[in-house]
C-alpha cells in the first residue's frame, strides 16, 4: 500500500470518508431486550466467531487505513472472556498509533467490574444503554433484575472521569412517560443522553417506531433546549439542556435518516462487514483473515467492499421490518 493510499483513506462512492468502526466481539448478551432480542434466539457457533486476535488484526488494518474511532460492541461485549485484554491492546494504538479514540457501548451489567481496566486502556467515554429507572419496568424490558448494577457501573465509570452518554430506545406505551425523568436524572449525575427511535431490525419485537418530532417538542414544554452547531462522529443531533447544562442527542434514522453523513461500517463478530444497518448488503471478510497470510488481501477486500457502501438506508416509517444483515445482536447496533 502506498502513501498516496494512505492519505487517500476509506472513502466510498458518494465521497464519505469512512473514519468509524463499529466492532461487535460477541453476539451473546446477559439481557434480553425485547426490541433486540425478541422471541427466539440462536446465538453462531463459536467457530464462527472471530477470535480476539484476529478482531485486532482487522482493527489495526482499519486504522491504517485512516479510521481513527473504534467503539467497541456487542452483544454485550463485557460479556466475552478476555475482552479487556483486546480492549487495552486497541488502546495502544492511541497517543500516535492513529487511532483518535476508543469508546464502547454496554448493558452497564458488567461495567463497575471492569471500570478500572477500561480507563487504563484509554477508553475515556462509554455509552451505556438505560431505557427506564423503574426497577420493574426496567426487569419487563430487558427480562434481568439488573437495574442497580447498571447504575453502580454508571457510577463507579464516571468516578474514574470516563464521561457516559446515556442511550434511551424510545418506546411508545412502554418508557415514553419516563422520558423527563430520564432527563433530570441524567442531568444531575453528570451524563450526557440520546434518545433514539427503534428500529424494526431483523429478528427484533418491536411495533411502530415512536418518531422523535413529538418527543422533542413534548420535552421543550418542560426543559430548555438549546441547539449546537457542534456535530458528533455518530448520528446525534444535540442540543443542550440548559437547566442541566448536559447535552441531549436525538438519532432519529426513521424520521430524520442522516445517511449523507454516514461515516462508519460495522463488523459483526462473525467478521462480515455490514456497510449499512438498514441493508442486508455486506461483505464477508473472515475468508480473507483465516486464509491469507498477509494483509493486502484483506486491505484490498475493505477497499472494495466500502466501494459499494449504499447511499441510504431501507427502514421505513411504518415500521416495517427490514431486511438488515444481521439481527442488532450480532451488528452492535
Amino acid at each position: 500500500m502506498t502513501s498516496v493510499d494512505i492519505a487517500a483513506g476509506l472513502t466510498d462512492a458518494f465521497g464519505r470518508r469512512i473514519r468509524y468502526l463499529r466492532l461487535s466481539v460477541t453476539d451473546r448478551c446477559n439481557l434480553r431486550c425485547r426490541y433486540c432480542m425478541g422471541g427466539d434466539v440462536t446465538f453462531l457457533p463459536k467457530r464462527e466467531i472471530l477470535t480476539l486476535e484476529e478482531m485486532l488484526r482487522v482493527s489495526e488494518v482499519f486504522v491504517r487505513l485512516g479510521v481513527v474511532k473504534v467503539r467497541v460492541t456487542g452483544g454485550e461485549p463485557l460479556a466475552r472472556p478476555g475482552v479487556v485484554g483486546l480492549i487495552e491492546r486497541l488502546g495502544a494504538l492511541l497517543d500516535g498509533g492513529g487511532l483518535e479514540e476508543l469508546t464502547l457501548t454496554t448493558n452497564g451489567i458488567l461495567l463497575a467490574r471492569h471500570a478500572s481496566a477500561l480507563q487504563a486502556a484509554g477508553v475515556r467515554r462509554v455509552n451505556v444503554s438505560l431505557d427506564t429507572l423503574d426497577a420493574s419496568r426496567f426487569q419487563a424490558i430487558t427480562g434481568h433484575d439488573g437495574l442497580a448494577q447498571v447504575l453502580a457501573g454508571i457510577e463507579a465509570v464516571r468516578a474514574l472521569g470516563i464521561a457516559v452518554r446515556l442511550n434511551t430506545v424510545v418506546q411508545g406505551g412502554v418508557n415514553d412517560d419516563e422520558l423527563d425523568r430520564l432527563v433530570a436524572w441524567s442531568g444531575g449525575h453528570g451524563c450526557d443522553m440520546a434518545l433514539i427511535e427503534c428500529m424494526p431490525m431483523k429478528g427484533a419485537a418491536a411495533g411502530p417506531a415512536l418518531l422523535l418530532d413529538a418527543v422533542r417538542d413534548r420535552l421543550a414544554e418542560r426543559w430548555t433546549l438549546q441547539p449546537l452547531s457542534e456535530r458528533s462522529t455518530g448520528p446525534a443531533d444535540y442540543c443542550r439542556v440548559v437547566e442541566t447544562g448536559q447535552r441531549l442527542g436525538f438519532i432519529a434514522p426513521m424520521s430524520h435518516g442522516f445517511c449523507p453523513r454516514c461515516n462508519r461500517v460495522r463488523l459483526t463478530c462473525s467478521g462480515r462487514l455490514v456497510l449499512c444497518l438498514g441493508q442486508d448488503h455486506g461483505v464477508d471478510l473472515r475468508p480473507a483473515l483465516r486464509e491469507q497470510t498477509s494483509d493486502a488481501a484483506l486491505e484490498d477486500a475493505i477497499r472494495a467492499a466500502i466501494a459499494s457502501k449504499p447511499l441510504r438506508h431501507h427502514f421505513a416509517a411504518s415500521g416495517q421490518t427490514a431486511e438488515t444483515a444481521a439481527p442488532m445482536w450480532q451488528m452492535g447496533g
